[in-house]
């Protein structure tokens, strides 16, 4: 009988321990398919797409990273404005129809905010009272897509009064330029504040230098937490946008002193920057390679880059269509934005258009000698960085996975939340 009795308790411990291991299974799909269907499919994102969703699917560092960021979450606006995402993705898009210059002005000012002390749109506050902006420090005097965000603020504060912070507005904007120019859709989590103070001695000692040799790039990413193979990931930015004279000029000339060009720099190439540099037609009108062909052979870069609109011309943003349902910038400000959108002489070398290889002709440009900046030709000064610039020109799927994960990261720096910072009402001005 008592054997019986134990047989019978042995089997339904038995079962006990199936039924507890089905219920598990059951959950964790449960999860998984809650998690991946919170996020939108990424656009040209790379067949690794487990980066995107962070509970369930991301590396167990990357999920430490991310719970280490208290209480920054995947669509955080869902209750308080479930619009918010929305109308910072239709007036970015809309915007781009009359100024493709927005997106690399986008990623730029979020890169030069979550650098210094994180992403807490301290770079948006003007100089007022006893508080000097950040905007005054010599790294960010160029920056622009100011006007960008405050048209953005001005909208959801119409919708959600008090409720976005600018701090978010940046990240998720900055995001949207990236998927613009055909670059990889990664998740923002948000639930930021905004900063009651800028940095901007931070800002002029912190932010990477485009003049800087390859250790004192290495040292500035590693101080916030960032190793050579996301260095190298993150300067991929550098792909879309316009790339000033004053930036280079003494590379082409006078470098370091020697009164000789830089010998990094291919020689065909050199010669189409100062081209470019002195040419008469540059005050009025940023010149990119496509206007001066006859200089300089593209088809050197590589057959695909051959083909790119960055040796035929950039298409032209007027074809681009309104979308059904994307909110509409006021034509008053989308006439100021077209009036603003001249800027100094400089070289655009890597815009392409929407949805053209993001980042290759970066890399494939710094194997050939053919990098703008000291800072990027510098990466292939060594021998680790170089090993991942000549992986990522051969390899778009893997840099664009690499790119993505470390904007998560960049966006996630020290970050305000809960009862920290505010929520401010003009993101030029402390509540």
């Amino acid at each position: 009988m008592l054997n019986l009795i134990f047989e019978v308790m042995m089997k339904l411990s038995f079962l006990i321990f199936l039924l507890c291991i089905l219920i598990s299974l059951k959950n964790q799909n449960a999860e998984t398919k809650k998690c991946s269907s919170s996020f939108p499919i990424a656009i040209n994102w790379s067949p690794s797409s487990r980066d995107l969703c962070p509970s369930v699917l991301l590396s167990v560092e990357d999920e430490q990273e991310f719970h280490s960021r208290r209480s920054l979450e995947y669509d955080f606006y869902r209750d308080s404005c479930p619009q918010a995402e929305k109308i910072v993705r239709d007036l970015v898009w809309d915007i781009y129809r009359v100024r493709s210059s927005v997106a690399p002005a986008l990623l730029r000012l979020a890169f030069h905010d979550c650098f210094v002390e994180g992403c807490d749109a301290s770079i948006l506050l003007d100089t007022a009272g006893g508080l000097k902006s950040e905007k005054e420090s010599t790294p960010n005097l160029n920056l622009k897509g100011f006007d960008i965000i405050d048209i953005i603020k001005s909208h959801l504060e119409e919708v959600c009064p008090g409720v976005v912070s600018c701090a978010d507005i940046v990240v998720l904007a900055a995001r949207e330029g990236v998927v613009q120019t055909g670059g990889p859709f990664y998740p923002v989590f948000t639930g930021r504040r905004d900063a009651t103070h800028s940095f901007p001695d931070k800002a002029t000692s912190e932010l990477p230098s485009p003049q800087a040799h390859l250790p004192e790039t290495l040292a500035s990413f590693a101080s916030k937490g960032f190793d050579e193979r996301e260095t190298v990931s993150l300067l991929g930015g550098h792909s879309i946008g316009m790339i000033h004279c004053k930036f280079f000029r003494n590379r082409l000339y006078n470098f370091n002193g020697t009164d000789k060009p830089d010998p990094s720099i291919d020689t065909q190439f050199l010669n189409l920057l100062r081209i470019i540099c002195n040419s008469s037609t540059s005050a009025s009108l940023p010149l990119s390679p496509s206007t001066l062909s006859a200089s300089f052979d593209c088809s050197k870069l590589s057959s695909k880059a051959s083909s790119s609109s960055s040796c035929k011309g950039s298409p032209s943003s007027s074809s681009e269509k309104p979308r059904r349902g994307a909110i509409s910038v006021p034509s008053l400000q989308l006439q100021s934005l077209k009036l603003s959108s001249l800027e100094d002489p400089g070289i655009n070398l890597a815009y392409e258009g929407h949805g053209v290889d993001f980042g290759g002709v970066y890399y494939r440009s710094l194997l050939h000698g053919r990098g703008i900046l000291v800072s990027d030709q510098q990466l292939m000064s060594g021998e680790e960085t170089a090993k991942w610039v000549s992986t990522y020109a051969s390899d778009a799927a893997l840099f664009r996975q690499d790119f993505a994960r470390a904007m998560v990261k960049l966006s996630n720096l020290h970050v305000l939340t809960g009862s920290d910072g505010q929520v401010r009402l003009n993101c030029s001005k402390v509540v």
